[in-house]
């Protein structure tokens, strides 16, 4: 007797992916497995709900991938190092953990030997491509199935489909659809498809009800967070302590307004108070410890890592490079930073490092100077000018 074909199904648990697992079981014939990963945003709560809605589904085969750490040692941490958010604003919360869940969902059906890959995305966003992108890499052999995007299926078809099949749940929109990973919580809802609205104060995650002002002492070294307040932790445990003391007081909320990869424009809230304050305050470290030169290029390098990480090339053997050239960068971003924490608001108070080049003893700015002359300032300036100077007086007769 023939077996009937594997499919692995990227799985929320939504409406969405609900009808996908219903679909190609029943009209399809597939046997079904249905994946969740966990990029930070799952406790085992919500695990054990995720399993249990896909068994009301009928779905036998269940898993939870857990990438949190694989998530932070090969995405975040290189984000934090290249300082990057999206057009100065957003710190690729969502974007970059798509890819990672893609990749643990090609890497699973490769595993059981699946015959495709499903998953509930509509032809509207970006999350399309970055999915189908990983999967055409890792798993070139492999059909991807696509059946809301494919069949164009309205909320109301979806929702009389599972009626039809014995489904019966309360499948009302929520008013926002919130997505929390490690590195940041997406937030839309009416107002962010507009270009004139801002999201009320009910649809942020998490609420203010922290007024009194904070200090907080961050621990760097080569360009991780290893410590709060004196005690050292690992870098994840490190940016949920982080995102605990600060979230409260509303920080890191924003609207972050980009370009799509499939070219329409998109718009996005977000909280992120720990990657908010992770990144200005690596910034700061950095601009007390590295030249001039490696300032400028990091700029440019981590402007291009976000870029290629936002539209899902994160398998490209360029981002390795970029990645290596980053890390190299890290080897004297060690030190401590003193935030302030107030309400929707943070400010970095300074830093202490053994590489702070401001401690050198050739001069202080506006002050007095040991390494040089006057007369040295003169000559230097006179060479410096040389070019200029040449090009004005040849071209500059009329």
């Amino acid at each position: 007797m023939k077996k009937n074909k594997k499919v692995v199904l990227a799985f929320s648990g939504g409406l969405d992916t609900s009808y996908c697992a219903i679909h190609l079981a029943k009209e399809k014939g597939y046997e079904v497995y249905t994946v969740a990963v966990n990029t930070g945003g799952f406790d085992e709560a919500e695990q054990k709900k995720l399993a249990q809605k896909a068994s009301d589904l009928g779905i036998e085969n269940h898993v939870c991938i857990d990438v949190e750490q694989e998530f932070y040692e090969k995405g975040i941490k290189y984000l934090l190092f290249g300082n990057v958010l999206k057009n100065h604003t957003y710190p690729l919360s969502v974007s970059a953990e798509r890819v990672f869940q893609a990749v643990a969902i090609a890497e699973y059906a490769k595993k059981i030997g699946a015959d495709a890959i499903a998953h509930g995305s509509t032809g509207a966003g970006n999350d399309q491509v970055r999915f189908d992108l990983i999967f055409n890499v890792l798993a070139p052999d492999m059909e991807i199935i696509t059946p809301i995007r494919d069949m164009k299926l309205s909320r109301e078809e979806e929702v009389d489909f599972l009626k039809k099949h014995g489904v019966e749940k309360e499948w009302a929109k929520a008013q926002y659809s919130i997505n929390k990973g490690l590195w940041g919580t997406s937030v839309g809802g009416a107002e962010t498809l507009t270009s004139h609205k801002t999201l009320p104060e009910e649809a942020w995650p998490t609420q203010i009800v922290k007024s009194d002002e904070l200090k907080v002492e961050l621990d760097f070294k080569k360009g991780e967070l290893i410590g709060i307040n004196g005690k050292k932790h690992d870098p994840v445990k490190a940016i949920k302590m982080l995102d605990k003391l600060a979230a409260p007081y509303g920080i890191g909320r924003d609207i972050h307004v980009g370009d799509t990869i499939i070219g329409i424009k998109g718009r996005v809230g977000f909280e992120a108070a720990a990657p908010l304050i992770m990144i200005k305050a690596h910034q700061l470290l950095e601009k007390h410890v590295l030249g001039k030169w490696q300032l400028y290029w990091k700029d440019q390098l981590g402007e291009w890592y976000g870029m290629l990480m936002h539209e899902g090339q994160f398998l490209d053997p360029v981002m390795r490079d970029i990645e290596a050239f980053l890390e190299n960068t890290q080897q004297k971003v060690t030190g401590k930073l003193i935030v302030k924490l107030q309400p929707k608001n943070f400010e970095l108070i300074g830093i202490e490092s053994e590489f702070d080049l401001m401690q050198s003893k050739h001069g202080q700015y506006g002050e007095m100077n040991q390494g040089w002359s006057g007369d040295d300032v003169k000559g230097f300036t006179k060479i410096l000018a040389n070019a200029t100077l040449i090009q004005q007086s040849v071209q500059n007769n009329d």
